[in-house]
């Protein structure tokens, strides 16, 4: 049966074990999108060439808006064979070209404008916009420490209330794994080229950690 872990767990009578918790607060300032170009035909070489055209309109427009080619990167590029069914048959129904870009932007303030240039150039994908942070390590530390922190203040409440006395030190320290970074995605909403620039929120950005402490009992 699933449920909440216990605040501590007393092994044996020597020890006192408690599971600390902390987090830090990081400002959202870099994003990461995820968009391409898909284009359709019966005849390879001309889609090849057609999506081939409208990807290089698209990466020289991001220059243009001042974006380093440096954080532009190929994510993804694929042909896929396209099919129908009728009367239970396959029929060929042409070739599908994917080119798909990572774009990094160190401004999150200009990520509405880079999604909105990429489409008025031609790109019809846009599959996510990830929020995160340029220091995800420093965060990731301050949430670490904060942990460790509430290990020992719960460690000390725990001792107190059994009337003993612990170690100041803990015997071991384990850091628990985490499900994610501090990277939340959002789905950008419209993308139309003669529409206001697409809005993108900012905010904030919690990064969680957590960790397992053991303390000795010193004087019972």
């Amino acid at each position: 049966m699933g449920g909440v872990a216990p605040a501590f767990v007393q092994r044996n009578p020597g020890t006192i074990e408690v599971i600390g918790e902390g987090t830090a607060t990081a400002p959202a300032d870099r994003a990461i999108i995820d968009l391409g170009v898909v284009t359709e035909g019966t005849e390879l070489q001309s889609v090849q060439a057609e999506n081939a055209k409208i990807a290089t309109e698209v990466i020289e427009a991001l220059l243009g808006l001042g974006i380093p080619r440096e954080k532009l990167q190929t994510q993804d590029y694929r042909i896929d064979t396209m099919y129908d069914f009728v009367d239970g048959k396959q029929v060929f129904r042409g070739y599908q070209v994917t080119n798909m870009l990572q774009v990094t932007v160190d401004q999150v303030a200009q990520t509405g404008a880079v999604v909105d240039t990429a489409v008025t150039s031609g790109a019809n994908s846009v599959t996510s916009i990830r929020l995160t942070t340029s220091q995800p390590a420093l965060y990731e530390h301050q949430a670490l420490s904060n942990a460790v922190r509430d290990a020992a203040q719960r460690a000390i409440t725990v001792a107190q209330t059994l009337g003993v006395v612990i170690s100041s030190v803990p015997l071991e320290v384990q850091q628990l794994p985490r499900a994610s970074g501090p990277m939340p995605m959002f789905k950008a909403v419209s993308f139309a080229a003669d529409s206001v620039a697409t809005p993108i929120e900012a905010g904030t950005l919690t990064v969680n950690s957590s960790v397992r402490a053991k303390y000795v009992i010193v004087q019972a």
